[in-house]
């Protein structure tokens, strides 16, 4: 599947912005609207005015959509789910060229909110997963303390952990602990 680099980021945005969910007893990501424009400026979203407290309502809203998608058993659900998410944007696809890149399209309508803007761009790089019949690589950790979202892009979809660094290698130093603890018996 190629992917543009419109819809890397996209996919990032999206990936780091259901990993701003609190789980367990993790804080939330998007705490506050000072949280927010953090978020927005990290992932050079644009064409967002002045941040308000509807607006980080209105994103973690979006938020949840879009851990929903990560959650579905199959394409179906997170077909409907996306379709949901981006009629409500009122997409309106436009190519531009600023800020020195290239054209790219762009999903939201100008001067949609920041929450439209997400669900419009973000639903769109989703929807290329599942119309490609790629939707199994929007995947949760499978490390038990973690769960956090990420896409598999592995050649042959064999991507398990968010981080191989730290969940993945976390969990295969505890299983060859625990083999050498039983050979030890």
């Amino acid at each position: 599947m190629l992917i543009t680099h419109d819809t890397r980021c996209a996919l990032d945005t999206v990936v780091d912005l259901v990993n701003t969910a609190p789980e367990n007893d993790e804080a939330d990501g998007l705490a506050d609207v000072a949280a927010l424009a953090d978020f927005v400026r990290k992932h050079e979203i644009s064409d967002v005015g002045v941040l308000t407290d509807h607006d980080l309502a209105a994103v973690r809203r979006v938020r949840a959509r879009f851990a929903g998608i990560f959650a579905a058993d199959d394409a179906r659900t997170a077909a409907g789910v996306i379709n949901e998410l981006v009629a409500a944007a009122g997409t309106t696809p436009r190519l531009t060229d600023h800020d020195g890149y290239d054209w790219h399209v762009h999903y939201f309508a100008p001067g949609a909110s920041v929450a439209d803007h997400l669900a419009a761009d973000c639903g769109m790089a989703l929807a290329f997963f599942v119309v490609a019949g790629e939707q199994d690589r929007l995947r949760r950790c499978e490390a038990p303390d973690c769960r956090h979202a990420f896409v598999d892009l592995s050649r042959n979809r064999s991507r398990r952990y968010c981080d191989s660094r730290t969940c993945g290698n976390r969990l295969h130093v505890a299983a060859y602990r625990a083999r050498r603890k039983e050979a030890a018996r």
